[in-house]
């Protein structure tokens, strides 16, 4: 008995193996695509962000030029750091990340801006970015529990604490008043 049951688990095994499409990291093919996909929007997203945040170092002016140019640097370098990580942890499932802006704006949430903004324009913009940002994150950390990924939870519970503080951050600067 305990023989054929042996040889039960064995054939189980198998065939579930050959269901998995990333069989060395044990995702099936489905789990393998919804965390790709997830990825891939999160990333989309970050990277108008990036975009949007490059833009507004670049173009700030006025009274406040000293006090957020230098914040919008430090802020989009995170970001270039992060996209990268997410399209490496893509490639880690044998998949390709999504790289050209004309996908990223597909499938992004948040849109681009003018050039011509307000600093306290450009603020707010950052700070719902943000917002669209932790909720993409969210929705990735739980794709990556419910599939028991702990490589991609590990990473976006990374980037979700360094989002909320630099939410806080410009939060508190245009509570000046």
């Amino acid at each position: 008995m305990e023989n054929g049951i042996k040889d039960n688990k064995s054939k189980i095994r198998k065939e579930d193996k050959k269901m998995r499409s990333f069989a060395r990291l044990g995702y099936s093919k489905i789990e393998t695509v919804e965390l790709v996909t997830s990825m891939n929007v999160l990333m989309a997203n970050m990277s108008v962000h990036y975009q949007k945040l490059r833009n507004f170092h670049w173009n700030v002016k006025g009274e406040d030029f000293f006090d957020i140019h230098e914040q919008f640097e430090n802020q989009y370098e995170f970001m270039r750091v992060a996209i990268d990580d997410i399209a490496e942890r893509i490639r880690v499932f044998g998949q390709t990340p999504m790289s050209t802006m004309a996908e990223y704006i597909d499938h992004a949430d948040i849109n681009e801006a003018r050039t011509d903004l307000s600093s306290d324009e450009m603020v707010t913009e950052i700070i719902n970015d943000y917002e669209t940002l932790l909720e993409h994150m969210f929705g990735t950390l739980e794709t990556a529990i419910e599939h028991g990924d702990s490589g991609t939870e590990d990473m976006i519970k990374g980037f979700i604490k360094i989002i909320e503080k630099n939410h806080w951050m410009m939060s508190s600067f245009m509570n000046r008043g």
